[in-house]
């Protein structure tokens, strides 16, 4: 049986808040501080959650080792990236879950080497992110959008990753 797991209102209003350094501008001025901290913290792996941060990054030269990606933005359907990636990985994730099938797609792309893995999601990204927190090596960088704000930069310490590990074991099993 697929395990599903769903936000309580209490988590949903706690992950409002960003799980990493908030980076505030426009998509040029966020993907220029990105690359600085790219540049001092030199992560093992980085990881792009949402089409719009995954889209600025390989425009502005910043390319992950995996995308997180559902061809839509702000509940409107999208073109897909155009990229010339290794794999692609299928999961279905409904919104405002973390599906088993999702978290798996999500670890399977990250313990593959190479370069350029998209999870393509039916469904929902958004808490992916937790996911790619908790299968990313240590200093790893996972990336996601904060909407009408910037974008979001996790570094994965073994103390983040706890953290986001207690987020998950807090949501509740619907099925």
């Amino acid at each position: 049986m697929i395990k599903i797991l769903q936000l309580t209102p209490p988590l949903r209003k706690r992950l409002k808040a960003p799980l990493g350094l908030l980076i505030k501008g426009s998509f040029e001025e966020t993907m220029k501080e990105l690359k600085k901290v790219i540049e001092k913290e030199k992560p093992s792996k980085i990881v792009a959650v949402g089409d719009v941060v995954s889209s600025n990054m390989m425009k502005y030269g910043i390319y992950p080792q995996v995308f997180i990606v559902d061809n839509t933005v702000m509940r409107e359907t999208i073109a897909p990236i155009q990229a010339d990636v290794n794999e692609t990985i299928y999961v279905r994730n409904a919104a405002g879950t973390l599906t088993e099938e999702a978290r798996e797609g999500v670890k399977k792309a990250l313990d593959k080497g190479g370069r350029l893995i998209r999870v393509m999601v039916d469904g929902e990204e958004d808490l992916l992110t937790l996911a790619a927190v908790v299968y990313a090596p240590e200093n790893s960088l996972v990336v996601y959008g904060q909407p009408h704000e910037g974008v979001v930069a996790v570094i994965t310490t073994k103390e983040k990753k706890d953290e986001v590990r207690k987020i998950i074991e807090a949501m509740v099993s619907v099925a």
